[in-house]
C-alpha cells in the first residue's frame, strides 16, 4: 500500500490517495482469486478477465501519465492488453512498476497547464481533457470504472460463471 500526504488544496495529492485506493483494491481483488482464477472466464461474450482488466489499467497509466502528462515515449498494445494471461505475482509486479513510473511522469504537473504530450485524434473535441488536472481526473475515473468492473468479474468467476 501506497500513503500519500495530503496538503490542503492539493489536487494532485488528492487524486494520487484514490488512484492508490483503487490499485490496491484491484491487488486485494486478485490477490483473493489467486493464480487459479485469475484468468477464468466470466461466462460473458467477449468478457474480460481478471488479469486482463489489471493490465489494461497498467496501461491506462501509461498511455495517459507517460504519452500525455509528460510527453515519454511509449510502448503500448492496447489489444494485446486484453488477451494477456499470467500469474497474481505477475500483476502485483506489474503494477508496482507502473505506480511508481506514473508517479515519476507527474513529476512536472501543473493542473491548469495544457497537457505536453499529444491527444488522440478522438480525444482533441473532448473538453475535460484540455488541461493536466482533467487528464488526472480522467486516470481516476477509468481506475475506478475497471475496478468496478473488476469485482464484478471476480463475483462472476468465483460463482463459476454465467449458466
Amino acid at each position: 500500500m501506497t500513503e500519500t500526504t495530503l496538503a490542503e488544496g492539493d489536487l494532485l495529492a488528492a487524486v494520487l490517495v484514490h488512484v492508490d485506493r483503487a490499485l490496491d483494491g484491484m491487488l486485494a481483488t486478485v490477490r483473493r482469486l489467486g493464480d487459479e482464477r485469475v484468468n477464468a472466464p466470466t461466462g460473458l461474450p467477449a468478457g474480460n478477465t481478471a488479469f486482463q482488466l489489471v493490465r489494461h489499467c497498467c496501461g491506462v497509466l501509461e498511455f495517459w501519465g507517460g504519452r500525455v502528462l509528460a510527453d515519454r515515449p511509449i510502448e503500448r498494445d492496447r489489444a494485446a492488453e486484453f488477451e494477456s494471461a499470467g500469474t497474481v505475482a505477475e500483476l502485483v509486479e506489474l503494477v508496482g512498476v507502473h505506480r511508481d513510473r506514473f508517479r515519476a511522469d507527474l513529476a512536472d504537473f501543473d493542473g491548469p497547464a495544457h497537457p505536453v504530450g499529444p491527444l488522440r485524434e478522438r480525444d482533441l473535441d473532448r473538453d475535460e481533457l484540455r488541461t493536466q488536472a482533467g487528464i488526472l481526473l480522467h486516470v481516476y475515473e477509468e481506475l475506478a470504472q475497471h475496478r468496478g468492473h473488476l469485482d464484478l468479474t471476480a463475483d462472476l468467476v468465483t460463482a463459476g460463471g454465467l449458466s
